[in-house]
């Protein structure tokens, strides 16, 4: 007879394959109608919030495999604090202002086309190329799986936006932070603006390192500067020595510091001995010549001055460098720019009489200038020494950069303000020690980052971006700063956008009650640095309620790691400047994505992992598994072949949870865990105390390390001991015998857990599987969106795992022999005997579904297969002595016709 029939096999229609490319994009596509975010905020009215305040990505083309990671992992900490009980917020923004859209457009129309253009038409043409790609990438980004305000999104280009930028830039102000002044700045030649520290890469540069002879006008001796930007030479000022250090003159007539003598010296720059020491006090406020143009050159003092390399004296070009700027306003030099927006010598050269001979340098770039300075300075140039060193170069360009002084807008990091009295940098240091970072050691790099950088610089010098919108008496040259003013120009930048400021007359945008004569005014003409749009975002998406985004301060911002030099910083310093409150509680930071190797992805090395690519290969949910198995506090490597394990894992948990929903299909009522067998109770409590640490993993932010305890717990506790102890009963007890109930309903628990535990990560997964669950599982459950938070129930465990995992794994290596000897081809064949019962705490069923046997025997026997011995305790395995049943497979049954009495039972 056929017992097939009649045995409980696992039933499921959930599909083995989950066809990912092909599914998810119906999937999505459905949520996105269904405005499942909006049906989240309903499910969680009243429930404690978290905010997730999104750092805009910039609306320039495609998304890349860095904006994956980036939003998949936001999407995963909303989700997870989703399905944790709380209240989300999640407004997705982007950057539409700025060089690089402007570039482009200046790329499709022309140079010539663009001076001709209107600047609002030109604005126009921006604006629309910023809009296109808002929507490619809000597209691409929902393909991730993604959930967020997708019809509501934050653009820095909407009208009442750009209005609330400009308010943020006028609290400044009122705050007596903004200040203009003509100070060294970063300065693209190639873009012809000013850029903030933050727009600043560095990349390696070949530079003549040189060492030049000037001249002492009373001494017989010259002071040796060295340089490494020679084009710096024609407006030297000054040149700086350390008033700490001592110097020496040298027999050759050079002086130098002391501790640089001996490298010197080695390097051939100078032959001569010490001939007598010099105080460097005694040379300050003398005099120099510089070699190139005989002008003189102040000898001052600087802490600026180091002593690890060059000669102890600095060359100091106050319109050149930060430090040369600082310790010239000290002594009063004067700050000579001969340098043009292009990067081109101009006039000043010839008014200032900075070379010999004008002629040949006038609108020479001045990275060419540097090897006809070198031939100039004929004897004075002692040493020249060509070196690759890191230097500054444009992030749009990729061109060298130079240092310019300009008349330029910035936010003063070292004035006091406020309350306290205290200064920006103080301020910002201060909430830098109060804030909770992940990992730990943000702080410190946001901290030094904060502890060293100059004053922002916030204007540009270009069309496309919000004005600094101030108007200028041309009589005083005085700003007027009066509040009236400044709250009508925003409120017609709020009605018809920042184009006003260039499409209106003064008489328009001036507020009529002002008493002031619109023909004394003139309009500034800068534009805004979009960091300082983007840190803005905090007032005009957090603050200014035209958007449903959440609490303020935001509990959380979440970037790669190049924002503590960018976004934190700028939404952290604009906040404080205008309101002396922070933007944020926590700072989550995530690492670059490289490849397998750990190298920078590029085109030209065909490594670049695209995720339009990967979603068609594997699906969104493979690049999301990604993600959270990644430590991505570090840089996180992605090829195709750590895909492919991607997929493997996947395929793993999602054949251990079809598994679990197979074998609880026909479950109607959940046993109480009371009444659970030991190992039913053995796997709930192994579960708990697994899914409280999973919990705790997450609640830190560590997903890579929750998600590796589940997989050791799915693959070695569950697959590899219960769900195969348990087939015996699950497929051959009566359909309701409380020991397969038991059992099944541990797997539902289980099942429901692991459920809430993936439905952030792979959450197009957990929704397929709530659409085949049984009822048991999905309760009232329309979908993934409807899960609640669920714990697993306490449960003390009586079993002794430790000496039952080495018993199981002891006989294991035994019976593998056996069967290699061929002198069995399964346990069931077997009987076992041990001579300690309470040690191994099972009862005779429960002891021979942990070992699969056939039968626990209550005395020795004779003819043992196996035998060995354990802390004492005798175990023996013996050929069973009934026969196999025709039903269950197990060795007891009278004879190999009839069934066992279990069977038996069950068919009646």
């Amino acid at each position: 007879m056929d017992y097939k029939e009649s045995i409980l096999l696992p039933k499921t229609d959930f599909p083995m394959r989950g066809n990912l490319p092909q599914k998810e994009p119906i999937k999505y596509k459905k949520w996105d109608e269904a405005k499942v975010y909006d049906r989240m905020k309903k499910n969680r009215v009243g429930a404690p919030t978290f905010t997730l305040h999104d750092g805009p990505p910039y609306a320039n083309g495609h998304i890349h495999i860095g904006h994956a990671l980036n939003k998949i992992l936001k999407d995963i900490i909303n989700k997870f604090h989703y399905f944790d009980g709380k209240s989300i917020r999640y407004v997705p923004g982007w950057d539409c202002h700025g060089l690089p859209i402007e570039q482009k457009v200046e790329e499709k129309i022309g140079s010539t086309k663009k001076k001709e253009l209107p600047k609002s038409k030109l604005r126009q043409l921006c604006r629309d190329h910023a809009t296109r790609f808002v929507d490619i990438q809000r597209g691409e980004f929902k393909e991730l799986g993604i959930v967020a305000d997708w019809d509501k999104p934050y653009l820095t280009m909407d009208f009442k936006f750009e209005a609330n930028i400009y308010r943020e830039l006028c609290a400044i102000a009122k705050q007596g932070l903004l200040v203009q002044r003509s100070k060294p700045v970063y300065w693209s030649w190639a873009a012809q603006t000013a850029l903030a520290e933050a727009e600043v890469e560095y990349e390696d540069k070949t530079s003549p390192s040189i060492y030049v002879a000037f001249k002492h006008e009373t001494m017989d001796a010259s002071v040796i500067i060295w340089t490494t930007t020679p084009w710096t030479l024609p407006a030297n000022t000054g040149i700086s020595l350390n008033g700490e250090e001592e110097y020496v003159l040298t027999s050759d007539k050079f002086i130098v510091a002391k501790k640089l003598y001996n490298s010197l010296v080695e390097n051939e720059v100078i032959s001569g001995e010490v001939v007598d020491t010099i105080n460097p006090n005694d040379l300050e406020n003398t005099f120099a010549i510089n070699p190139l143009n005989d002008r003189k050159s102040k000898i001052i003092l600087g802490e600026h001055v180091m002593m690890d390399s060059g000669s102890g004296a600095v060359h100091t070009a106050p319109g050149h460098g930060e430090d040369d700027y600082k310790v010239g306003l000290r002594y009063k030099l004067d700050v000579i720019m001969p340098v043009d927006a292009f990067g081109k010598y101009d006039e000043t050269i010839i008014r200032e009489k900075l070379f010999r001979d004008t002629e040949k340098y006038l609108g020479l770039n001045v990275f060419k200038a540097n090897e006809l300075i070198l031939e100039e300075l004929g004897t004075a140039l002692l040493q020249r020494v060509d070196i690759r060193h890191s230097y500054p170069h444009c992030w749009r360009t990729h061109t060298p950069i130079i240092f310019r002084a300009t008349k330029q807008w910035f936010i003063s990091i070292d004035d006091k303000y406020g309350k306290e009295n205290k200064t920006l940098r103080e301020n910002a240091l201060k909430v830098v020690e109060d804030l909770t970072f992940y990992p730990e050691w943000g702080r410190n790099r946001l901290k030094s980052m904060l502890d060293g950088r100059p004053d922002w610089c916030i204007s540009r010098q270009r069309d496309w971006g919000v004005p600094i919108a101030f108007f200028r008496n041309k009589k005083t040259d005085e700003i007027i700063f009066d509040e009236k003013v400044l709250n009508y120009t925003a409120m017609i930048f709020e009605q018809k956008g920042c184009d006003a400021w260039y499409d209106l007359d003064i008489s328009e945008l001036l507020y009529p009650g002002s008493g002031l004569d619109a023909s004394d005014l003139e309009k500034t003409t800068d534009i805004l640095d979009v960091w300082f749009d983007s840190g803005s975002t905090q007032n005009a998406v957090l603050r200014s309620r035209n958007y449903d985004a959440g609490s303020f301060p935001a509990d959380m911002y979440l970037e790669g790691s190049d924002q503590h030099r960018g976004w934190f910083q700028s939404s952290l310093l604009t906040t404080l400047a205008s309101s002396e409150i922070a933007p944020y509680k926590s700072i989550l930071t995530h690492g670059f994505t490289v490849d397998e190797k750990g190298e920078k992805m590029s085109k030209s090395k065909g490594n670049v992992v695209a995720p339009d690519k990967v979603l068609k290969q594997y699906g969104s949910e493979i690049l999301r598994l990604w993600v959270a198995m990644s430590d991505y506090q570090s840089d996180l490597k992605i090829s195709d072949n750590i895909l492919k394990q991607m997929a493997e894992q996947y395929r793993k948990i999602r054949n251990t949870a079809r598994f679990l929903l197979a074998n609880i299909n026909d479950l109607e009522t959940l046993v109480d865990v009371k009444d659970f067998g030991i190992l039913d109770k053995w796997i709930i409590n192994k579960a708990k105390k697994v899914f409280d640490e999973i919990d705790a993993a997450f609640k830190i932010y560590e997903f890579s390390k929750g998600l590796n305890k589940l997989n050791n717990f799915l693959v070695v506790d569950l697959s590899g001991v219960y769900l195969d102890i348990c087939k015996d009963r699950l497929y051959c007890d009566n359909k309701n015998d409380i020991h397969r109930t038991s059992a099944q309903s541990a797997m539902a628990l289980i099942a429901k857990k692991l459920l809430l535990v993936l439905a952030p990560i792979l959450t197009y997964t957990v929704d397929e599987l709530l659409e085949h669950s049984p009822k048991i599982l999905k309760d009232d459950v329309n979908d993934v969106f409807d899960l609640v938070k669920f714990d697993l129930p306490e449960v003390e465990s009586k079993l002794n795992e430790e000496n039952l995992i080495k018993v199981k794994e002891k006989f294991s290596e035994s019976v593998d022999k056996l069967k290699k000897d061929k002198i069995i081809k399964s346990t069931l064949e077997l009987d076992i005997y041990t001579n300690s019962n309470e040690v191994l705490s099972l009862p005779a069923i429960e002891a021979e579904d942990w070992f699969l046997v056939s039968a626990i025997l209550d005395s020795k026997q004779e003819s043992a297969l196996v035998s060995f011995e354990m802390d004492g305790i005798v175990f023996e395995a013996y050929k069973a002595k009934n026969a196999k049943c025709p039903r269950c497979w197990k060795f007891k049954s009278q004879s190999e016709e009839k069934l066992c009495s279990r069977c038996d039972e069950v068919l009646g």
